[in-house]
């Protein structure tokens, strides 16, 4: 497959990346195509959708070779599943697959065109090998089941609380993208000391953080 495109997001780092996309809809995105790619008459009609999937190379989790089960974090990376009842980006294939909000589309930039998306959980410069539409009465089912997923799903969400210092260093549109972010609690569910200190990168910024009782505090 060849890559059509790149994302670039604020996450320079998988560290904090949300574990689905849409679970933090303020977070923005832009899609830039390859030379060969810019075309805008290749998007005609896209404006006619909210959504769009996504279908992306896991880069950096390319191997040599594949396990038949893997250990979801969610999971407390201890239980074992079926690679291919989770969503792990260690697969056969390294394929992503994401859906995400079209906030725009720019035909006329110094890029080509360029398609600005909300909710997206990519890591920056991720290559983009295909953009398809979401179209609702084929790919919404409300009656499916979500298997062991369930189990998380209604996990309640951390309190975030930002040191003055730090907020002062992003704009109101980021900061409700990485509040969004935190409060999916990005940390991995096997570590369970509270008392421990956690570092990330979100939009060129160096952010620590530690979360205790349901509440997480960003700090310098």
């Amino acid at each position: 497959m060849k890559q059509i495109a790149h994302i670039v997001t604020d996450f320079d780092d998988k560290f904090g990346i949300p574990r689905q996309s849409g679970l933090a809809p303020a977070l923005e995105g832009r899609i830039i195509f390859e030379p060969e790619y810019r075309v805008a008459e290749a998007l005609r009609g896209l404006e006619g959708f909210s959504h769009i999937w996504l279908i992306w190379d896991f880069s950096e989790a390319h191997r040599p070779q594949w396990s038949p089960t893997v250990r979801p974090p969610r999971l407390g990376g201890n239980v074992r599943m079926g690679v291919f009842a989770t969503r792990s980006p260690f697969r056969p294939n390294p394929i992503g697959l994401s859906c995400v909000e079209i906030a725009g589309i720019d035909l006329h930039t110094a890029d080509g065109p360029v398609i600005y998306v909300k909710g997206a959980d990519l890591k920056n410069g991720t290559p983009i090998f295909d953009i398809k539409p979401y179209v609702p009465v084929a790919d919404c089912h409300i009656e499916a089941r979500g298997g062991f997923s369930e189990q998380t799903r209604n996990a309640p969400e951390l309190e975030v609380e930002f040191d003055e210092a730090i907020a002062k260093q992003f704009p109101d549109d980021k900061l409700d993208a990485l509040r969004q972010v935190l409060a999916q609690d990005p940390r991995p569910h096997y570590h369970q000391d509270s008392g421990r200190l956690y570092g990330m990168t979100f939009a060129g910024v160096n952010l620590h953080f530690f979360a205790n009782d349901g509440k997480l505090k960003v700090i310098p």
